[in-house]
């Protein structure tokens, strides 16, 4: 890789094959110091700012190493960007014969038994969930991939695809009529064993290694080089793998695929019809028992609802008798027979939950709309982390453009287990080219309550209004809790109107996240009221988007089990946990909220973050030091002008 910096230049491979293509010096040192660790086999992390160009700046030097190559993403929507657009790109520029191969969940594949024994049963929710399945089943007919992406024709949040798609409880393995010759997920994983670069998401890595199911179990001893894109996110998907859960969506799955299964094999027995009618109730009486949604609690709280712990008792008495009904007629098929190890396994994780506390293990309880999950959560992701890295001589990448506080990597390598490798985990820093004093304002608004107020919603609101009218829509409002989001968008819908302004203003929930960012762009002119998915993996370059507002600096909630957990670890440590853990994390996330406004050299608007402690107290420098390096002001007026002096936005699509 010795004429790496030349595939960067003017005249150099990239240039000569991308349209438009002008390399920055931070994307020639980050590919330097990338092809350094890749061919030392060295551990290194690495902050991007947005506009560095990290893609290229990995996959030039990745590429040119050879070897097999893992690449991470944090979302199934930048793997496809990755492999359909950027590794093409790349791969053409430099003339390298290298074969590159796609690798998703399992759930992402249609499944040939699946969808022939349900599409057999004619049992749906409604006749669009049955028109649906008549399309994926016509879809697998000519499809060589399985990939459900590819079929547009089917939303991908159908009902449908419940029914054309295998779990890892319900696939039947080598006992599948289809297994051998006609099975998609094998089809992918036999691709991906072959192939020199293999493209998978932080999900996948992690179930697969963790559940040593075929995929990256057997991909990963074989690879020279895995590297983590939006690596900032592996944490919080590491603890979701490392640790057990029983949810009651899993109940209702095992009990549907259960009565399917009796149905083709066992249709004479109906008392294991009837127990899996009795298993769903007693899944959504577990989940009824709690009068909440959306919300956390801890095992301990969880002690004092009788109404929950005698919900919990029946389930734990139905599964039981489900177990034993199984049992009798597990024989008459090899999909009853895989119920059984189902419902052996998750009698083991209730049974695991319900015991006594395990230690630097937190229990606790998460209620979404419709379901409910126990959970129990490793404290820390370090130790389990570096077993899974093993001794195999490889290069492990990490990069993000969020990981440091300032240039400080200590608390992500402590959270990953990085910090006392040998030879070290080396750590570097580039920072955006975005001109940020031109291109972009910090506004610190004056005078506002403190963040626990009972009218801070109304204060963000009179803030943002102004900004909102100088801007003409194109806002983005970021809020730290669902509440205070819809009551955000209430007070600024009412004033818009008021006003007489003609500005759409959309709220997170009206439709898919895809949906509203589309509708977003489209309209040009519009204001979107958004929680804390809207916080990242979002890219609105270009006019569409001239002011970013930020209610609060985003804490993590106190009550919060498991961040309560690990604030009784490290103080139990002798650790101070809020700057150690509370504060470097919020400046992480905070980094990704601020990197929403400008995606591009053009872009230009402000960020504004009410939140009055990022100025009063002392923390508070550590994080407006580490956003960019945007001009600042505490004046209303002075940012009305700047947003008035920026070119108007293009004439408004209807949608």
């Amino acid at each position: 890789m010795s004429n790496l910096a030349d595939h960067f230049s003017e005249r150099g491979s990239l240039a000569r094959a991308i349209p438009g293509f002008s390399a920055r010096p931070q994307q020639v040192e980050m590919a330097a110091r990338i092809g350094d660790a890749l061919r030392e086999h060295r551990v290194l992390v690495a902050e991007a700012g947005t506009g560095t160009g990290k893609t290229f700046a990995y996959l030039v030097p990745a590429l040119l190493a050879g070897g097999k190559l893992i690449i991470s993403t944090g979302t199934k929507t930048l793997q496809d960007q990755l492999f359909n657009r950027d590794l093409p790109t790349v791969r053409a520029a430099l003339k390298v014969p290298v074969d590159v191969a796609l690798l998703k969940g399992r759930a992402n594949y249609v499944c040939p038994y699946h969808l022939e024994r349900n599409g057999r049963e004619g049992r749906f929710q409604s006749p669009q969930d049955a028109a649906d399945l008549r399309l994926i089943a016509r879809f697998a007919e000519i499809t060589q991939s399985g990939d459900k992406a590819e079929c547009p024709e089917v939303p991908e949040d159908s009902a449908a695809w419940l029914s054309a798609t295998s779990t890892r409880d319900n696939c039947l393995g080598q006992e599948c009529q289809y297994y051998k010759d006609d099975c998609f997920v094998l089809k992918a994983r036999k691709r991906a064993m072959e192939a020199d670069v293999v493209v998978v998401n932080h999900h996948l890595f992690f179930a697969d290694v963790m559940l040593r199911d075929e995929g990256m179990g057997e991909l990963l001893p074989a690879a020279n080089a895995v590297i983590f894109d939006e690596a900032h996110q592996l944490p919080e998907t590491a603890s979701l793998f490392f640790g057990e859960n029983v949810t009651t969506s899993q109940l209702l799955d095992l009990a549907r695929d259960t009565r399917s299964e009796t149905v083709a094999a066992a249709r004479d027995f109906v008392a294991l019809i009837d127990a899996t009618r009795a298993l769903e109730k007693a899944a959504r009486d577990l989940r009824l028992a709690v009068k909440a949604e959306n919300a956390r609690f801890g095992y301990t709280q969880m002690l004092g609802n009788d109404e929950f712990m005698a919900a919990l008792e029946a389930l734990g008495g139905e599964l039981d008798k489900f177990h034993q009904l199984v049992e009798s007629q597990a024989e008459r098929s090899e999909g009853l027979a895989n119920c059984l190890r189902r419902t052996q396994e998750i009698q083991e994780r209730l049974v695991t939950w319900r015991a006594p506390e395990a230690p630097e293990v937190v229990r606790w309880v998460e209620v979404f709309t419709q379901s409910l999950a126990l959970n129990a959560t490793p404290l820390h992701v370090s130790d389990v982390f570096r077993r899974q890295m093993g001794n195999q001589p490889k290069a492990w990448i990490f990069t993000s453009a969020t990981l440091a506080v300032g240039s400080d990597f200590t608390h992500y390598l402590n959270e990953m287990g990085l910090s006392d490798l040998d030879p070290p985990t080396e750590t570097a820093v580039w920072g955006s080219p975005f001109d940020y004093g031109e291109q972009a304002m910090l506004f610190a608004p004056q005078g506002m309550p403190n963040p626990n107020s009972p009218d801070y919603p109304e204060r963000v609101a009179e803030v943002a209004f102004p900004l909102i009218r100088a801007a003409q829509g194109r806002t983005f409002v970021l809020c730290t809790s669902l509440r205070a989001m819809r009551r955000i968008h209430e007070l600024l819908a009412e004033r818009i109107a008021r006003e007489g302004l003609a500005l759409p203003i959309l709220l997170q929930g009206e439709g898919s996240r895809s949906e509203l960012l589309a509708r977003f762009r489209r309209l040009g002119n519009a204001v979107l009221v958004a929680s804390q998915s809207f916080w990242e993996g979002v890219d609105v370059p270009g006019d569409a988007l001239s002011v970013v507002v930020i209610d609060k600096l985003p804490f993590a909630p106190p009550d919060d089990p498991v961040l309560a957990a690990r604030v009784d670890y490290l103080e139990k440590k002798g650790l101070n946990p809020f700057f150690v853990y509370q504060l470097p994390r919020t400046v992480i996330n905070m980094k990704q909220g601020a990197g929403r406004l400008i995606r591009t050299e053009q872009d230009r608007g402000v960020l504004c973050i009410c939140d009055p402690r990022m100025i009063d107290k002392p923390y508070g420098k550590r994080v407006w030091r580490s956003l960019p390096p945007m001009r600042r002001s505490r004046v209303t007026e002075e940012v009305v002008d700047f947003l008035a002096s920026l070119p108007a936005p293009a004439s408004p699509t209807k949608g």
